[in-house]
């Protein structure tokens, strides 16, 4: 139950923030990121395709036990997603305020999938 809800949340953050950034990325990045040209836009689209991967991924392991032998791969797969993202986006030079917030979710999951790292898989006891 608890690995069916971290991924079901982990699925609709980096969907939430891939969708738009695939289809506006031109719009969005030099709005976000003053300063960004709008030949480097593709940058965006290609950071969407990679949360969007993963979005998908979770969404279709959502039934599995994370952590443990069987869902490691899935436990460090977003483990390392999201604290790059975290970490590169409290990083950040010049930017609006509202792209460190975007930092805070993406904190919180890696935290999430460190402790599924280090302790195993939180549904353990739901089946005994």
């Amino acid at each position: 139950m608890i690995s069916s809800i971290v991924a079901r949340a982990s699925a609709a953050v980096l969907a939430v923030a891939g969708f738009p950034l695939l289809f506006a990325s031109d719009d969005l990045l030099p709005r976000l990121i003053p300063g960004m040209p709008a030949q480097a836009t593709w940058l965006g689209q290609l950071v969407a395709a990679a949360w969007l991967s993963i979005a998908f991924y979770n969404w279709n392991t959502r039934d599995t036990l994370l952590g443990g032998i069987y869902g490691r791969p899935a436990v460090l797969l977003n483990l390392g997603v999201y604290l790059v993202s975290a970490l590169s986006l409290v990083k950040v030079g010049p930017a609006l305020p509202l792209v460190r917030l975007g930092a805070i979710p993406l904190a919180l999951l890696a935290i999430v999938y460190a402790v599924l790292l280090l302790r195993g898989p939180l549904d353990r006891s739901a089946g005994r």
